[in-house]
């Protein structure tokens, strides 16, 4: 393995994804896919992440389960960058957050009405079954 992380502890794509309740398959896409840096591999060529990269998986798995797609992880990653600077990813998260917010927020109104329309044709559709059973 790379001699940067021989000091470090190393977690295998398989214990990871094991305690985080994911596919080998899911960190290696987010691999290709440039949502997670590539991992440092052993001689036989059997990935290890840091705890750093650990840590990064959880936090896509949080922003995943907010609704975040595949591309808004990409760019949050591009504005992370090389440099892995916080400050400049902290931005573009909060710009993805508050487009998400407003899509939670249409959401709610159009299932407000959805439920008064559902409620209203109930209504009525009790109306017609009493006058029917009378």
């Amino acid at each position: 393995m790379n001699s940067s992380h021989e000091n470090e502890e190393l977690i295998s794509i398989g214990d990871l994804a094991k305690c985080l309740n994911l596919t080998t398959r899911t960190l290696r896409y987010w691999e290709e896919a440039g949502i997670i840096e590539a991992a440092p591999r052993s001689d036989g060529s059997n990935r290890f992440y840091t705890k750093e990269i650990a840590e990064r998986v959880r936090f896509i798995i949080r922003l995943k389960e907010l609704g975040l797609t595949i591309q808004e992880l990409q760019d949050l990653y591009s504005a992370y960058g090389e440099a892995k600077r916080t400050d400049r990813m902290i931005p573009a998260l909060v710009q993805v957050l508050d487009r998400h917010i407003n899509l939670v927020d249409e959401k709610i109104v159009s299932m407000a009405l959805l439920r008064k329309e559902i409620v209203e044709y109930r209504q009525r559709m009790s109306s017609k079954l009493n006058s029917i059973a009378r």
